[in-house]
């Protein structure tokens, strides 16, 4: 087949160059440029572009650099940026993914090929000639989670040709192949930020504003912070607190306020019943006139842990979850993201909207 390859100069993207070379395909490799002219976002992209380069010219292969720039800001950088100035907590990952890996770069480039190959931890599976997502063989890398919310036709045009390797394997693919990234780190940071730290990143766009640190059960003022925005649900670290650990449980987006707790006997921090809207399904929905509950396992960040829950269609797009256990960090904003009771295909995800303590 004709596929268009996008690589990212890490050893996962040049495995996937790797295996496909083997097979025989006819591949153009793609490299999307995203950081603006300020280089905020861009990801160290010449270092990328040089290890895309050397994975190119090792296979005789073309390799352009394309530019998303305007693209990635309106779509991805405003919507992370408006989500926070709300007090939620934004996914820029997930649409990412949606709006510019499988969105514009598919409309300009992808479409002009057969398929469109990547190196994310990922599978898919046919069920009466349907399309799923899958999730990865290696659970700890799986990253279906940030493929929830693209299309059913965006996922026919799509494969995922490590999904079935453990990670392990695919750097020792690597190091037998000789590629010069056999051994690079992995990425570890958000996509648009590359190794720009977040809260600079928040600071330089949203600037600062001191505010309170309340203590939830005793309405005791604890600290200050530098702005709400700073701050997630769920979080621990970065909070400047004595006497912890303290977790954010809460925020006043109008009075600038954030609510910690320790969470040893309330439980604060954890939730078992999480609302979800605008409920997004990749392959269609399966349960298409149900309303009685449904078993599903679910996840609500980025873990290889997986939440055993019931799922009830509450009308339109609105959906309640009601976890066997307890959940810690139940972030508004966020997307909880649905997979069957046995945890392989992933059907889609909806936005968290709020939570009751159980």
């Amino acid at each position: 087949m004709r596929i268009a390859v996008l690589i990212s100069g890490g050893v996962d993207s040049a495995v996937v160059v790797h295996r496909l070379v083997e097979q025989g395909h006819d591949l153009t490799l793609f490299y999307i440029r995203i950081g603006m002219d300020n280089d905020e976002g861009d990801c160290s992209a010449e270092e990328d572009i040089e290890m895309c380069t050397a994975i190119a010219h090792r296979y005789g292969l073309p390799l352009e650099v394309v530019s998303l720039h305007q693209e990635y800001w309106d779509n991805v950088m405003e919507y992370a940026l408006r989500t926070v100035r709300m007090g939620l907590t934004p996914n820029p990952d997930m649409m990412c993914n949606k709006m510019i890996k499988f969105g514009f770069f598919e409309q300009r480039w992808g479409n002009a090929f057969e398929m469109t190959a990547t190196g994310h931890y990922a599978t898919t599976d046919f069920i009466d000639g349907t399309k799923y997502l899958a999730t990865a063989c290696d659970r700890v890398k799986d990253q279906t989670d940030f493929l929830a919310q693209i299309s059913g036709e965006q996922l026919q045009h799509l494969m995922f040709p490590i999904g079935e390797l453990p990670k392990s394997e695919v750097r020792r693919i690597a190091l037998e192949a000789h590629l010069p990234n056999a051994q690079r780190k992995d990425s570890q940071g958000i996509c648009f930020l590359g190794k720009i730290n977040y809260n600079d990143f928040i600071r330089r766009h949203l600037g600062e504003k001191r505010g309170n640190i309340i203590e939830i059960e005793t309405g005791r003022k604890i600290g200050e912070h530098r702005g709400f925005w700073f701050h997630t649900i769920g979080q621990r670290k970065g909070l400047g607190l004595s006497g912890g650990p303290w977790y954010v449980v809460k925020k006043n987006v109008n009075d600038n306020v954030i609510y910690v707790s320790r969470g040893y006997e309330t439980d604060k921090q954890y939730g078992k019943t999480i609302h979800i809207d605008e409920m997004h399904f990749i392959s269609g929905n399966p349960w298409q006139g149900i309303t009685d509950p449904v078993d599903i396992v679910f996840k609500n960040r980025h873990s290889p842990e997986f939440f055993k829950a019931k799922l009830t269609w509450l009308g339109e797009r609105e959906y309640v979850i009601e976890s066997e256990n307890k959940v810690q960090g139940i972030a508004p904003g966020q997307f909880a993201v649905i997979y069957d009771a046995a945890g392989h295909l992933c059907y889609g995800s909806g936005v968290i909207t709020g939570q009751k303590v159980k």
